[in-house]
């Protein structure tokens, strides 16, 4: 095993990801596994680098002391190829004049030397190194999306030039090759290969680590089994526990072959020609997976089929009856997949696995997801299922409780309360399918890997919890009036806008900050190259969505009246949820941007309520 060559806290010159410049690093650990050596920016950004990137500064130094002043007989070679035809012989002294024309040709070439450099490299010369600056410490803090729009106008007629140089050039090989020379005596950095992205241990377990990802595993299904229970009694308190079913009632052959049913015709919907297909974001080695866009077609198709089992009288209350073995069906479809994609990520390559997935450990890596975008093909599973199965399922399962909830009660129309339920959660699927591009920026699709949690939630606990409201209401009716229906109504509105608004301006910003619709927006530039949005619903609070999300959760429950708490854990579960992911938010945020994310925080300093968090 090779012995590593630096020490804990020796300061040394890294270099940055994806570019040729080295900056001054401390190196704060080692991975003997991965080798790999975990380095500090000045601004507090931390790195995993290889050797390879990492020079001494006694070293560094040298070099650089080394190529601005050659030896004297590269100098005297350098003077030698470049000598016009017409230059007097060595040894004779030239005039004044041709001093001055040489030395106005080497300007030229150095000019035209910076002009064929990449245009990252040409903005930060060396000569104008500005280490803050580039990490996330500008002198001005915030910048407006026009400036990207105006350094691209600056950037094109440099380009042009470029472009009509290389195309029409007049310069000998000995100039390129003079040019070349000069170039490397110029520049005060070394060039290295491009790095390779190396997936690392996860040294950060999330959930409670081993020992909480296991409690979750068992605690998860048997909270919605209790949930499902309680809903079916007439008191649901919650000090009046349910009796537990016998074992045989919970499982059905039948009910299960449903369940197998309803996933493979999504899937097939899924992989129709129709939509577009766009790009996700990159991922560590620079790649871009594609991803068909078309879960409201599929909504469509849902609805259609669901419209002819109507027609021909398929009595659809039939999934209220069957409830508790719907969901103990889907809980044992989600473990087997869930099996199955740890094992297929075994074989899965090293840079494909997910970042926070990837520990070691079994049971963590299981629930969390050990590889971040498994595959069949172009058939992605994870962004399947995120929306698909589970999103058009629970308004499949709130339409069977409106229609168990008249023949129960005998109703010739639902009850209000139920209108505005189904009302509110199908304008919220049919937004999340509308704008499904959107969660390709989501932590789910980008950082977290497809095991038990994400599985299970998908599956089961967004049909089967989120429907919580409905399936309440039909064994336990609530009257309301219609000004208090119009006051919730509001309420949910208000959710709403906040929600889709904040998330399109994120969304639209992330797609594309040079849009001339977003000049109006502020934002911290950062050392990744993305900007801190602090205008805007991301200028009121860290987390805008999360607030409309929890407001809508609210509008929800509300008309299930007061009786009861049961149908207000959806709202309580979601504000815990929220609370617990914008707690990994910062958390991520605050390790990839580092002095930026700090400065991003003092100036939106509430993260999801105004004035209270």
């Amino acid at each position: 095993m090779p012995s590593r060559k630096f020490a804990d806290g020796e300061v040394v010159m890294g270099r940055w990801p994806g570019s040729v410049l080295y900056y001054e690093v401390q190196v704060t650990s080692y991975d003997d596994v991965a080798h790999l050596y975990t380095v500090k920016y000045k601004d507090g950004t931390e790195l995993a680098l290889k050797e390879s990137d990492i020079r001494s500064q006694s070293s560094f130094k040298h070099r650089k002391s080394q190529s601005s002043s050659s030896s004297p007989s590269r100098r005297s070679s350098s003077r030698s190829r470049s000598r016009s035809p017409g230059r007097p012989a060595k040894g004779r002294r030239r005039s004044a004049s041709q001093s001055r024309e040489h030395k106005e040709d080497k300007k030229k070439t150095i000019q035209e030397t910076s002009l064929a450099l990449p245009p990252v490299l040409v903005l930060l010369k060396p000569s104008e190194n500005n280490t803050k600056r580039y990490n996330g410490e500008p002198e001005s803090t915030e910048k407006n999306a026009t400036s990207c729009i105006i350094l691209e106008q600056k950037l094109k007629p440099d380009l042009e030039i470029k472009r009509v140089l290389e195309q029409y050039s007049l310069r000998s090989r000995k100039d390129d090759k003079k040019k070349e020379e000069i170039y490397s005596e110029k520049k005060t950095f070394v060039a290295v290969k491009p790095i390779e992205k190396v997936s690392t241990k996860t040294k950060e377990m999330e959930f409670g680590g081993r020992i909480g990802t296991f409690t979750l595993i068992f605690f998860l299904p048997a909270t919605v089994f209790y949930l499902l229970l309680m809903c079916k009694q007439d008191d649901p308190s919650l000090l009046n526990l349910p009796p537990l079913p016998a074992l045989e009632s919970l499982w059905d052959w039948r009910v299960f072959g449903v369940v197998l049913l309803w996933f493979f015709l999504q899937a097939a919907f899924y992989l129709l020609p129709i939509g577009k297909v766009v790009e996700g974001l990159p991922l560590s080695s620079g790649r871009r997976l594609q991803y068909r866009i078309n879960g409201f077609y599929a909504f469509i198709l849902t609805a259609a089929a669901v419209g002819v089992l109507l027609y021909f009288e398929f009595e659809l209350h039939y999934l209220y009856d069957h409830l508790m073995q719907f969901a103990v069906s889907a809980a044992a479809f989600s473990l087997a997949l869930s099996i199955y994609l740890y094992v297929r990520s075994l074989k899965a390559p090293e840079e494909e696995l997910a970042p926070g997935g990837n520990s070691g450990y079994f049971i963590y890596d299981f629930f969390t997801g050990h590889e971040l975008n498994p595959r069949i093909g172009s058939f992605d599973l994870k962004y399947f299922c995120e929306l698909r199965p589970g999103l058009i399922g629970w308004v499949v399962i709130n339409l069977a409780m409106l229609l168990a909830e008249m023949k129960i009660h005998n109703l010739s129309v639902p009850s209000l309360s139920m209108i505005l339920v189904n009302s509110f959660q199908l304008l919220y699927v049919v937004d999340a399918l509308w704008n499904e591009e959107a969660v390709l920026t989501t932590m789910d699709i980008t950082h977290d890997g497809f095991g038990f949690m994400l599985a299970f939630g998908d599956l089961v606990w967004v049909p089967f919890v989120y429907s919580l409201q409905a399936f309440y209401l039909v064994g336990h009716p609530t009257t309301i009036t219609w000004p208090v229906a119009a006051a919730i109504t509001v309420l949910n509105c208000i959710g709403y806008y906040i929600f889709r608004s904040a998330n399109s301006q994120k969304n639209n910003f992330r797609r594309n900050p040079a849009d001339p619709k977003l000049a109006n927006l502020k934002f911290i530039p950062t050392a990744t190259g993305k900007g801190l949005l602090v205008t805007g619903w991301w200028g009121f609070v860290r987390h805008p969505n999360y607030l409309g999300d929890i407001i809508m959760a609210l509008a929800w429950s509300l008309p299930c009246g007061f009786n009861h708490i049961l149908p207000y854990f959806y709202v309580i579960y979601f504000i815990c949820l929220l609370v617990h992911r914008e707690a990994r938010d910062e958390h991520h945020c605050k390790q990839k941007y580092g002095l930026a994310w700090e400065r991003y925080c003092q100036r939106v300093p509430y993260r999801i309520f105004p004035y209270i968090y």
